[in-house]
C-alpha cells in the first residue's frame, strides 16, 4: 500500500498573501506592490530556517513601513488560508483506507503549529517533513532525502502531490509517483490517482 507525501500550499489549503498583507501598509506608500514583492521575496530564507520569526516580523514591518504589532502581523500572516474541500475529502478517503499520510512543505515559524491547531483535518496525518525545521526548503535535495530518511520512504511506493513544476521535478528524480495539481482541477488528480492506485496494486 503505497505512503503519500503531500504539499500544503495549493493542495490541501488555497492563500492569498497580498490581500492580507496590503492593508498594512500606510495610504500613501509610493509603491505597494514593491513593497509587497520585497515581503515576499525573503520568505524562501525565513521557510528555510534561516531567519528566526522574530527576527523576519521585525524586519517585515519595518519594509511595510508599518506600525503594527507583532501580533497584528501574525494574524494576517496566518489568515490567508481557505480550506480545499475536495482535497480533503480525498484524504478522508485515504486515511480510512489505511495509507500513511505525511506532510511535506515549505513552511515557517509564523504558520507553524498554529495551522495544525487551527485545521483539525491535519489530525488525518501521520507525520510532517518541514522545511523551517529541516533547514531546506523544496525542491533542494535535502528536504526529501530528509523525508525518505526519517519515514523509511520507499519512492516508488511513495505517491507525492505537489503544485510546483520545480518540486515535482525533484521527486520524479528521486523515483516518486509525481501529481502537479492544479486547484481548479481537482478531477484530473481523481483520474489520475485512481489509476495510480489501479497499477500500484498490480505491481505488488
Amino acid at each position: 500500500m503505497p505512503d503519500f507525501l503531500f504539499d500544503i500550499g495549493k493542495v490541501l489549503l488555497d492563500f492569498d498573501f497580498e490581500t492580507s498583507l496590503r492593508k498594512f501598509l500606510p495610504s500613501n506608500h509610493p509603491d505597494p506592490a514593491a513593497a509587497l514583492e520585497k515581503l515576499l521575496a525573503r520568505k524562501d530564507e525565513f521557510e528555510a530556517g534561516q531567519i528566526s520569526t522574530e527576527d523576519y516580523t521585525r524586519w517585515a514591518l519595518e519594509t511595510l513601513d508599518s506600525v503594527a504589532t507583532t501580533e497584528d502581523f501574525h494574524h494576517a500572516w496566518r489568515n490567508i488560508f481557505t480550506p480545499n474541500p475536495l482535497m480533503w475529502e480525498t484524504v478522508r478517503k485515504l486515511h480510512a483506507a489505511g495509507h500513511r499520510l505525511i506532510l511535506f512543505s515549505n513552511i515557517n515559524g509564523i504558520h507553524s503549529p498554529w495551522i495544525f491547531e487551527n485545521f483539525s483535518e491535519f489530525s488525518l496525518f501521520h507525520g510532517a517533513v518541514l522545511s523551517y525545521e529541516v533547514g531546506a526548503i523544496k525542491p533542494q535535495s535535502e528536504i526529501y532525502q530528509h523525508a525518505i530518511d526519517k519515514y523509511s520512504l520507499v519512492p516508488e511506493n511513495t505517491i507525492y502531490i505537489d503544485d510546483l513544476p520545480a518540486n515535482i521535478a525533484a521527486g520524479q528524480q528521486l523515483g516518486f509517483h509525481t501529481h502537479p495539481y492544479d486547484l481548479h482541477n481537482h478531477q484530473a488528480f481523481e483520474h489520475w490517482l485512481a489509476k495510480k492506485l489501479s497499477f500500484l496494486k498490480t505491481e505488488h
